[in-house]
């Protein structure tokens, strides 16, 4: 007894009831630990660091100067790029704020689709159907495809005089002239129809999974409470597929945000600089027309646009969770 009341007394709280310190012996290997795994992460922070950090800083002294590739002089000018955007009439204001405006038109008419119908195509994939496996991988192989292609292989289909799909409608007695990448509104559909084919494949994938993770027995207590198929859709999917929600739906708007591609291919940003996008705009003033300084200032408003509605789109996801929990 007196051995075994040995052998338990150092485990003993301290007097007062608070527990002893660990012992310093095991610091040594948490530090070992935390040293391995900085390393592991040491290739990925230079990468960020070189590639991300310091442009990003970089971006944002140039856009406070004149900068220019052919002035060994650098002069700082403060906000005076950043006014001459919010100047009408000026350089570039009235194109800017033009492509600024084709940017949210963009927004405003694909996110929807990119949202709705990947979730509907996740639902009719979530279901007990043969070849599954199949379909996923044929709505997520356009994804796969570099912009380039998507640009040559829709630019054929879609050409006014010799498409191949004003040629189908032809035969079947419907109009045959349509221009689709010539003037307006079919412009906007051509981008919006070939970007909502080419990338809902992933926001698909992504709803499938978040489907995946929804609890059956929620499906089956909805069923036992005489529930149908749309209240099951808006009490228990909708709710269940929320923080996937607030991420599709950001990531699609950022990426709808810097489309870039798609209209330089196919519309080449007309007709009359109607879907000339903000970074297509922006590359032209920084990289054909050298002025970098205005187009770091443009980027810097983009981004500020951007982060406010990324915040707003997270505050709503969020008050939409609070309310469903009380």
């Amino acid at each position: 007894m007196t051995e075994t009341a040995t052998l338990v007394a150092p485990q003993r709280s301290r007097a007062g009831g608070r527990p002893a310190r660990p012992s310093s012996a095991g610091r040594p290997a948490a530090r070992r630990r935390a040293l391995i795994a900085y390393l592991f992460l040491a290739p990925f922070l230079v990468l960020f660091l070189t590639f991300v950090v310091a442009p990003a800083i970089f971006g944002l002294w140039m856009s406070l100067t004149n900068w220019s590739p052919f002035r060994d002089v650098q002069d700082f000018v403060g906000l005076q790029n950043y006014i001459d955007l919010f100047t009408p009439g000026s350089v570039t204001s009235d194109d800017f704020w033009k492509s600024m405006a084709a940017t949210g038109i963009f927004i405003v008419v694909s996110v929807p689709f990119l949202v709705v119908i990947p979730l509907l195509v996740a639902m009719l994939l979530n279901q007990r159907i043969r070849a599954a496996t199949t379909f996923r991988t044929i709505f997520f192989a356009p994804f796969v495809l570099g912009v380039a292609v998507i640009g040559v292989i829709w630019g054929y289909i879609l050409d006014t005089q010799s498409g191949i799909l004003n040629h189908l409608l032809g035969l079947v007695g419907l109009p045959s002239d349509i221009p689709w990448t010539v003037d307006t509104p079919w412009v906007w559909v051509t981008l919006v129809g070939v970007t909502v084919w080419w990338t809902m494949g992933l926001n698909t994938i992504i709803f499938l999974a978040g489907l995946k993770g929804i609890s059956t027995d929620l499906y089956e207590a909805a069923s036992i409470d005489g529930a149908g198929t749309f209240r099951k859709f808006t009490s228990v999917t909708l709710p269940g597929l929320r923080p996937v929600m607030t991420f599709i739906t950001t990531t699609t708007i950022l990426a709808s945000a810097n489309m870039f591609g798609q209209s330089y291919l196919l519309t080449k940003g007309g007709p009359s600089n109607e879907t000339r996008t903000a970074i297509m705009y922006i590359a032209d003033q920084g990289l054909s027309q050298n002025n970098m300084a205005p187009a770091a200032a443009m980027s810097y408003v983009l981004f500020a646009a951007l982060a406010v509605i990324s915040v707003i789109n997270f505050r709503l996801q969020r008050e939409r969770v609070e309310k469903g929990l009380k």
